[in-house]
């Protein structure tokens, strides 16, 4: 019988440690936006969830993609050099993690203030797990592969509702769904060839990648709008043309996605820094 030390470090390795702010992140930016005085960020509540959103939440989306894609995982290259390949021996191992933290997901529901956040935290779960697990796998259905992936911006609404009682801006909610689509569409192009031979119909194998990078530049100059109009073209609103940019310089300089593939969790991460402390500041302590 495997140990507990045995289910953390497996829990872990499957959780991506280098995308833990994708999902910890916006649940923080969430708070500090929302947040009439930086003292909120003190309450229980925050530490509670700070702590579900960077370390549980990633094992339940990573997890249940690593369950669901052995098959296909035992041929993926990156696999076995970025990323762990659960072996068939902790595949059972895994299942007890995934069932674990499902409990702990839904003992939470109870203890938030409405049914709005209800729905919004549900709408994360239900993403994170049929992502990748059928009957739906969206990532297995174009379009709806990267649409799904708005799952990444839902701790952020989450948050704003906690601390404000309120959806934020129909504008924030259209850019972070276009931010998050073409994170998905960007990601999914490295892996074009490899989805190909195992048959995995993607978005980005059905548009190959130049127009799969066309996509990408415009969902991501329509972030970079929102952001400008938004944030009333002060220089921070013009951060996110960094996106677009990456992408006219791949075309430009005639380069694979791959070459900067591996420096976007930095630029994600970096950004998202940058858009906590630009709240922090302007939020009375």
């Amino acid at each position: 019988m495997s140990s507990l030390k045995e289910h953390v470090d497996l829990a872990l390795r499957v959780s991506r440690t280098r995308f833990w702010f994708y999902i910890a992140g916006p649940f923080t930016v969430g708070c500090i936006w929302g947040a009439q005085r930086f003292l909120y960020l003190a309450n229980i509540e925050f530490f509670v969830y700070m702590f579900y959103y960077l370390i549980p939440a990633n094992v339940f989306l990573y997890g249940v993609n690593d369950y669901y894609d052995y098959e296909t995982d035992l041929l993926n290259p990156k696999k076995q050099d970025k990323e762990y390949l659960v072996p068939e021996g902790e595949r059972r191992m895994l299942r007890n993690i995934l069932i674990a933290v499902g409990v702990l997901s839904l003992a939470l529901l109870p203890f938030q203030k409405d049914n709005t956040e209800r729905l919004v935290f549900s709408g994360f779960l239900f993403l994170s797990y049929f992502y990748s697990a059928k009957p739906l796998r969206f990532k297995a259905v174009p379009f709806l592969d990267s649409a799904s992936n708005i799952l990444y911006a839902l701790p952020g609404v989450f948050a704003y509702i906690q601390v404000t009682g309120s959806l934020p801006s129909t504008l924030i909610i259209v850019g972070a769904f276009l931010h998050t689509s073409a994170m998905h569409l960007f990601s999914a192009v490295p892996d074009i060839e490899f989805d190909r031979q195992v048959d995995l119909k993607t978005t980005a194998v059905l548009l190959g990648e130049k127009a799969s990078l066309v996509l990408c530049l415009l969902l991501w100059t329509g972030l970079a709008a929102i952001s400008l109009v938004v944030g009333g073209f002060s220089a921070p609103s013009y951060l996110p043309l960094i996106y677009p940019v990456m992408v006219l310089y791949l075309f430009i300089m005639k380069q694979r996605a791959e070459s900067v593939y591996w420096f976007y969790p930095y630029i994600n991460t970096g950004l998202g820094g940058l858009l906590f402390l630009l709240g922090a500041l302007q939020t009375p302590f």
